[in-house]
């Protein structure tokens, strides 16, 4: 469920998500300039991977996040919740070794890192998240606290 059409670099984001944390850049995939050398190498090298489809639902009982990682290992992605209530997602595809006599034909898989943050709301159990990777999806689950009813005490009319 896309806003942005894929015209800005294949990347696909909800501009009217409060919490989601992914940001379109207009100068991604421009030469870098001298004013951008000071930025990271480690934010520089998140390339086209960054854009992982992540599935956000709420469900009476939680949060699920759910991404499609094909291809890459439990041990290849970290999730991380961090003070400020955001849960990170990330990790990185190793693209394949070129051998001597190897030629490509084509080459479409993307590699690279990818980061993905969710401002998570108040009512998130920030100690009970779980995550599982199963046939190349995983699965993050945060629970959430149960709504607290307001307490209705009758009072007795007397006549």
């Amino acid at each position: 469920m896309a806003l942005i059409p894929s015209i800005f670099g294949g990347r696909r984001s909800n501009v009217f998500d409060p919490f989601s944390l992914d940001i379109w850049d207009p100068f991604e995939g421009l030469p870098v300039s001298s004013a951008l050398t000071s930025v990271p190498s480690s934010a520089r090298d998140i390339s086209a991977f960054a854009s992982a489809r992540i599935d956000w639902k709420e469900t009476p009982e939680a949060h699920v996040f759910k991404a499609d990682l094909p291809g890459l290992k439990k041990e290849e992605v970290k999730v991380e919740i961090e003070e400020s209530r955001v849960l990170q997602i990330s990790g990185e595809r190793s693209s394949e070794q070129e051998e001597k006599n190897d030629k490509w034909h084509r080459v479409e898989r993307s590699s690279g890192k990818f980061l993905r943050r969710f401002r998570l709301p108040e009512n998130a159990k920030m100690d009970q998240v779980r995550a599982s990777m199963e046939n190349g999806v995983l699965t993050v689950t945060v629970p959430k606290e149960e709504e607290k009813k307001p307490e209705v005490k009758a009072i007795e009319v007397s006549g």
